[in-house]
């Protein structure tokens, strides 16, 4: 199924997380459903690049070392430049935190091990509620 798409490009996803494997898989995922995909490893570079080029939607790992997933989240809806960008957070099952991540802002969550179709159906929804935000009214 072809990503929800403008006439000029494709929609872009930024994917953070600490693991390379997981970063790997990620983007090997998005990339064959036709998503162009940018990808950061930790929460400063993940802020540096969404300042640098807005994607169309984040995939944030919660846990990471140094500045993690939740602080990330916070720091995006605090900068009132940055207009709404989709986050969907990425827990383990055993994080009881995915609560604090929608009160930080998060859109959604996907727990791990992540599902395919899970995965892709939340990133459809988001991008939706994203386009409908952005449509005039």
């Amino acid at each position: 199924m072809v990503p929800l798409q403008n006439k000029r490009q494709a929609v872009r996803i930024l994917a953070v997380d600490d693991i390379e494997d997981n970063l790997s898989l990620l983007e090997a995922i998005l990339r064959e459903e036709g998503y162009e995909v940018d990808t950061a490893t930790n929460g400063k570079l993940a802020l540096a690049k969404i300042e640098a080029s807005l994607p169309d939607l984040v995939l944030m790992d919660a846990m990471m070392p140094g500045m993690d997933g939740y602080e990330v989240i916070r720091r995006i809806r605090e900068n009132k430049k940055l207009p709404f960008i989709p986050v969907l957070l990425i827990t383990a099952y055993e994080d009881a935190n995915a609560a604090l991540g929608l009160d930080l802002g998060a859109n959604d969550f996907i727990r791990k091990p992540i599902e395919y179709e899970e995965l892709m159906a939340r990133i459809k929804a988001s991008l939706r509620m994203k386009s409908m935000l952005n449509s005039p009214q």
